[in-house]
């Protein structure tokens, strides 16, 4: 459902922060610490998940001080919808998985079906290890596809979240911080 920039700009006014840049950062400091102390000498591939994995991708890759290389993936279930619904590959990655340890990079575990369905298609493609990464984990008991990340920065309570790469009906990708939308705006 698309919506204007001045609805998306309410529902932004309206918003809960749950946390800002700063506690984002710090989560994501203590996230690459122990991604690092995992993957080193390791020469991981790092595949982010199109579209919401771009901000926590950067934001990790740019604090990893190995070397890396990094591609990309784009699977989806929600495009911009708020549910999730069949789910659509839109770009395979080009760099070999095979014998590699892959670290993917998504932005919010929720039902895990997406995250959970790559993660899959790496163990098909024959990655030595592969690894899963997020910004946030909603905590819910809906959870039918990946249960857990290997790594998460932040927990989340069942709410619509928005901001750092995640979006509100296709806007905020760029909000500063991670917000909830009120209910009635969910």
């Amino acid at each position: 459902m698309a919506i204007s920039p001045e609805i998306a700009q309410a529902v932004f006014d309206r918003a809960d922060c749950l946390f800002d840049q700063g506690e984002v950062r710090a989560a994501l400091d203590e996230m690459v610490a122990r991604v690092a102390a995992r993957l080193n000498g390791k020469n991981p591939l790092v595949l982010c998940v199109m579209t919401g994995g771009v901000v926590v991708t950067s934001e990790l890759v740019l604090r990893l001080p190995f070397p890396l290389e990094i591609d990309y993936v784009h699977a989806t279930r929600y495009g911009d919808l708020t549910q999730g619904g069949q789910l659509k590959w839109v770009a395979e990655p080009r760099k070999s998985i095979e014998g590699r340890t892959v670290l993917v990079v998504d932005d919010i575990l929720d039902e895990g079906q997406t995250l959970g369905a790559i993660m899959e298609y790496c163990r098909g493609k024959g990655a030595k290890e592969a690894v899963s990464a997020v910004l946030v984990d909603k905590q819910h008991t809906r959870k039918s596809g990946l249960k857990k990340a290997d790594f998460a920065a932040i927990s989340v309570p069942d709410r619509y979240v928005f901001g750092y790469g995640m979006d509100y009906k296709g806007y905020w990708r760029n909000a500063p911080g991670i917000y909830a939308a009120l209910k009635q705006d969910e």
